[in-house]
C-alpha cells in the first residue's frame, strides 16, 4: 500500500503468511518436465506453476535474474513478478541480481529493478561503497537488500577481512544500518555461518535478514533461528530454492514443490515455537 516502509510490507506478510520461507526461483531448462521444456515459455509456465504451488507456505518469492537473462528470457521475468504481484499482492518479490556499480551505470540497474521489473526488492553488493547503494535507496518504499555474510564457503578470505580490527561483513551489517532512515534495508546473511549470523542480529538489531544457505545447501534451521530470530520471534526472510522447486523433475513437480514447502516452512515454524495448521 502506499506510504508503507518496505519494511512494514515484510512484516504484514510475515504475520499474514505465518511464515519466513522465501521461495527461490532459479529455473534450469534441463531440469525441467519435458513437456514444460518444450513450452513457448518454459520459464513463466516453470515459474507461476510453482509460484501457484507455494504461495499459501511462502513470505516472499525471490527470483533470480541470471538464470532468466541467460537464456533470453528477460520478458518471462518481468511477466512472472507481474503475475505475483496480481495474483498474491500480500507477498514481496526480491529480485535476485546483486548488482553492484556506481553512477549512471547504477542508476539503470536500479531502473532495470524497480520500474522494468517492479520488484519490491533487490539485491546488491556493496564493494563499491554508498555510491552503488545510493540509486537504489531512492525508491523509498522498495527494499534494498546487501549482500554481507554470503553463504558460499571460499567467502572468508574477503567477509572475514579486518577493518579497523572488526571483521569486514560486521562493517557492513553496521553501516547499511546507519543508511537505513528509510526502513528498507535487509542484509544477506548466510545459514551456514549461524554465530556470525548471531553477530549480525546483535549488531543491527531488528533490522530484517535474508538468508539463504537452507535445504540444499545444508544450514541448520534450528540454529538459524536461535541465531537471527528479532524479538518478535521473526525477523529473516529464510531462503530454499533447489530443495523446493527440483524436488521432482517429473509432471508433478508443482505438488513436490508444494509438499517441500510445507514441511520446511513447519520446520521454521516448530524452531520458532508457532503452531500454524
Amino acid at each position: 500500500m502506499p506510504g508503507e516502509t518496505f519494511h512494514e510490507r515484510l512484516r504484514a506478510a510475515w504475520r499474514h503468511q505465518q511464515s519466513l520461507l522465501c521461495v527461490g526461483i532459479d529455473p534450469e531448462l534441463s531440469r525441467l518436465p519435458v513437456e514444460l521444456q518444450e513450452h513457448a515459455e518454459p520459464f513463466l509456465a516453470f515459474g507461476k506453476a510453482i509460484v501457484d504451488a507455494t504461495a499459501p507456505h511462502v513470505c516472499a518469492f525471490k527470483p533470480q535474474a541470471a538464470h532468466f537473462a541467460a537464456k533470453g528470457f528477460e520478458d518471462q521475468l518481468a511477466a512472472l513478478i507481474e503475475y505475483i504481484h496480481h495474483q498474491y499482492p500480500g507477498i514481496p518479490v526480491i529480485l535476485d541480481a546483486k548488482r553492484g556499480d556506481v553512477g549512471g551505470t547504477a542508476i539503470c540497474y536500479a531502473q532495470e529493478a524497480f520500474e522494468r521489473y517492479a520488484a519490491d526488492a533487490v539485491t546488491v553488493n556493496p564493494y563499491l561503497g554508498y555510491d552503488s547503494i545510493a540509486p537504489y535507496l531512492a525508491y523509498q518504499n522498495r527494499g534494498v537488500i546487501v549482500l554481507c555474510r554470503t553463504s558460499n564457503p571460499h567467502s572468508d578470505w574477503l567477509q572475514k577481512g579486518r577493518v579497523e580490527e572488526t571483521p569486514l561483513y560486521l562493517a557492513v551489517a553496521r553501516q547499511v544500518a546507519e543508511w537505513d532512515e528509510h526502513q528498507q534495508c535487509m542484509l544477506v546473511t548466510g545459514a551456514t555461518y549461524p554465530e556470525e549470523l548471531r553477530r549480525v542480529r546483535d549488531a543491527v538489531e531488528d533490522m530484517p535478514l535474508l538468508v539463504p544457505g537452507v535445504g540444499a545447501q545444508g544450514g541448520d534451521i534450528e540454529r538459524v533461528i536461535s541465531a537471527g530470530k528479532d524479538q518478535e520471534g521473526a525477523g529473516m526472510v529464510i531462503s530454499s530454492s533447489r530443495g523446493i522447486i527440483f524436488a521432482s523433475s517429473d509432471s508433478d513437480f508443482a505438488q513436490r514443490a508444494a509438499d517441500a514447502a510445507q514441511r520446511t516452512k513447519a520446520e521454521i515454524n516448530k524452531a520458532r515455537g508457532v503452531i500454524t495448521g
